[in-house]
C-alpha cells in the first residue's frame, strides 16, 4: 500500500479508513503508523474531513491496534512470542523492549511509542509478563495521546509532505527521538509565554494619556 492508495480509501471510506489503517498495522500494514496519523492530520486542512472527529478515530486506531498486542501477550503469551521470534529480524526487538522494562518498569511503555516496530512488540511482552490491563492503559493510553496529537498537528502543518516526513521519522527514529519531547516542551512553553502575556495586558500609562 501507499501513500495514493491510502489516500483514497480515506476518500472512498472516510474516518473508518484511519480507524482500521492504524488497527491493522499490529498485523504489519505496510504504512508507518507516523505517516497514517500525520495524513489523518493534513486531510483536515484540506476539508476532506474534520479535525475532530479524525483526531478521536485516530487515537481509538492507535489505542485498539496495540491493545490487541496487549491481549494476545495477555493470554496466548508464549505461543505468540516464539512465532515473533521466528520472523526475521524480530528478535532483536523484542530483546529491546524487554530491555525497556527492566531498565525503565512502566515508563518503558512510554518510551517504545516513539520508536517504530517496538511500539507493537512492546504490548506483546508486557501482556506477556501479565501487566494488569489497568496499569497498561495509564501508561499506553496517556501515552498515545500525546503522541497521536503530536503527530496529528505535524501533519497539519506539512501537509501533502506526510509521507516523506513519516518516512524519514520511521528511519531514523533512535537518532532523533528525542525531537518530539523538544517540540511538546517548546509548544507548552509559547503556550505558557502566551497566557502570561495575555493575563498581563499592556500597561496603561495614566500620565502619558493626558
Amino acid at each position: 500500500m501507499n501513500y495514493e492508495t491510502l489516500l483514497s480509501l480515506i476518500q472512498q471510506y472516510g474516518y473508518a479508513a484511519l480507524f482500521l489503517a492504524l488497527w491493522l498495522g499490529i498485523v504489519g500494514i505496510p504504512i508507518p503508523d507516523e505517516v497514517i496519523v500525520m495524513t489523518s492530520g493534513a486531510v483536515t486542512v484540506n476539508a476532506l474531513l474534520l479535525p475532530l472527529p479524525a483526531f478521536i478515530l485516530t487515537y481509538m486506531g492507535v489505542c485498539s491496534g496495540l491493545s490487541l498486542g496487549y491481549v494476545l501477550g495477555r493470554y496466548v503469551g508464549s505461543p505468540v512470542l516464539a512465532k515473533l521470534q521466528r520472523k526475521k529480524k524480530m528478535g532483536k526487538y523484542l530483546l529491546f523492549s524487554e530491555t525497556l522494562v527492566r531498565k525503565y518498569g512502566n515508563f518503558g511503555i512510554c518510551i517504545s511509542y516513539f520508536l517504530p516496530i517496538i511500539r507493537h512488540v512492546m504490548p506483546y511482552v508486557v501482556g506477556s509478563h501479565k501487566m494488569t490491563f489497568k496499569r497498561y492503559a495509564l501508561y499506553s493510553y496517556t501515552t498515545g495521546l500525546v503522541w497521536t496529537f503530536l503527530y496529528f498537528m505535524i501533519g497539519r502543518y506539512i501537509g501533502d509532505h506526510a509521507w516523506e516526513a513519516g518516512n524519514v521519522i520511521y528511519q531514523y527514529s533512535l537518532r532523533f527521538i528525542w525531537v518530539p519531547f523538544v517540540i511538546i516542551v517548546v509548544w507548552a512553553l509559547i503556550r505558557y509565554a502566551r497566557g502570561k502575556t495575555n493575563k498581563g495586558g499592556i500597561p496603561y500609562d495614566d500620565e502619558g494619556s493626558r
